[in-house]
C-alpha cells in the first residue's frame, strides 16, 4: 500500500467518480481505476459499489477512508515540517473554503500572498461550512475559511472579516419596484435558498428566528449548492433570495437585482485550523498577510 493510492483513494470517495477525481489528481482514468483495484485486489477487499453510472463506498470502503485519511494527514503534517527548513521559498498550502468566502473573498487576498511568496504553492478547495470544517479537522486543509459560526471542539476559530446577508428580487418580481413591503411579504414570495449545510442558509435560518418566521411558513422553491446559480435564477425569475452581499453587489448597481429591505444579518469569517496540529511558516505568514487587510 502506498501513499499515493490512499491519495487516489480518497479522491474517488469524495468525488464519488472516477473521470471527476482522475481530473483533480491530474490522472489518467484508467490510472486511477488501477489504483482502486490494486487496493482492492491485494487485501481481498470491495471498497466501492457501482450504483448506475455513479459509485459509492461499501461499508468496509467506509471504514478505511478515516483511516486513509488520517494517513494521509500525518504524511502531509511530516512534509510540512520538513518544507519549513526551507523557509518561504518553497512549500504548499492546502485550503478549503465555504463558497462566498472562497468565491468573493478569498481570491484577491491569495493572489497578493502568492506575490510576495512565488514559491507557495497554493490549492484551494471549495466546499459548504460543514464539509471545510471536516477537512480541517480530518487533516485534509491546512487551513479553512468560512462564513458563520462553527461548533467544533477541535478546531480554533479567528475572525478575519464580515459580510452582510441581503434580501433580493429580480426585475420581473413584484416586489422589485415597491417602495413598501407587505409585513407578510416573506410569506408571500417563492424562495431559492442555499442548501442545508451551507454558512448561508445557516444565517439565513437565523434571522427568520429573530422575525418569528419559521423556515417551514416560507415557499422554497429550489435549493441550490451553487451562489453564481441562486444568483442568475433569481435575475431571471420571480423568486426571492438571501445572500451575501458580495455575490450580488454588481447586479444590484446594475439594476438586474433589487434589494428589499435593510440587511438581514450581519455575518463574520473565520479562519479554522485545527488546535493540535503543526503551524506552517506558510500557513503563519498567510495569516500575517490577511490581517494586514485586504488588497487595494
Amino acid at each position: 500500500m502506498t501513499l499515493e493510492q490512499l491519495r487516489i483513494f480518497a479522491a474517488v470517495a469524495d468525488k464519488q467518480h472516477v473521470t471527476q477525481a482522475a481530473h483533480e489528481l491530474n490522472l489518467t482514468q484508467s490510472a486511477t481505476s488501477a489504483a482502486i483495484a490494486a487496493l482492492e485486489g491485494r487485501y481481498g477487499v470491495k471498497l466501492f459499489d457501482r450504483v448506475g453510472r455513479g459509485i459509492v463506498l461499501t461499508h468496509m470502503g467506509r471504514c478505511f477512508l478515516s483511516e486513509a485519511r488520517a494517513v494521509l494527514a500525518r504524511a502531509h503534517a511530516a512534509e510540512q515540517v520538513l518544507r519549513d527548513f526551507a523557509g518561504l521559498t518553497a512549500g504548499k498550502l492546502v485550503i478549503a473554503a465555504s463558497q462566498t468566502v472562497g468565491s468573493y473573498w478569498l481570491p484577491a487576498r491569495l493572489l497578493a500572498f502568492q506575490a510576495t511568496y512565488p514559491g507557495i504553492e497554493i490549492e484551494v478547495r471549495i466546499a459548504n461550512t460543514e464539509q471545510v470544517a471536516t477537512d480541517v479537522r480530518e487533516g485534509m486543509a491546512d487551513v479553512g475559511f468560512i462564513e458563520g459560526d462553527i461548533d467544533d471542539p477541535a478546531l480554533s476559530a479567528r475572525r478575519v472579516d464580515t459580510d452582510t446577508l441581503v434580501a433580493v428580487v429580480g426585475a420581473q418580481h413584484p416586489l422589485a419596484t415597491l417602495k413598501s413591503l407587505p409585513p407578510d411579504w416573506m410569506i408571500r414570495t417563492p424562495w431559492i435558498l442555499r442548501e442545508p449545510g451551507s454558512g448561508t442558509r445557516a444565517m439565513f435560518e437565523r434571522a427568520l428566528k429573530k422575525r418569528g418566521v419559521r423556515l417551514s411558513n416560507l415557499t422554497v422553491q429550489l435549493e441550490l449548492a451553487s451562489n453564481e446559480a441562486i444568483r442568475t435564477a433569481v435575475e431571471t425569475g420571480r423568486c426571492a433570495a438571501a445572500i451575501s452581499d458580495l455575490v450580488v453587489e454588481k447586479a444590484i448597481a446594475a439594476k438586474r437585482l433589487f434589494q428589499l429591505e435593510g440587511e438581514l444579518a450581519k455575518r463574520s469569517f473565520y479562519a479554522l485550523r485545527h488546535k493540535e496540529r503543526h503551524i506552517s511558516k506558510a500557513e503563519a505568514a498567510l495569516m500575517s498577510s490577511i490581517a494586514a487587510g485586504a488588497p487595494a
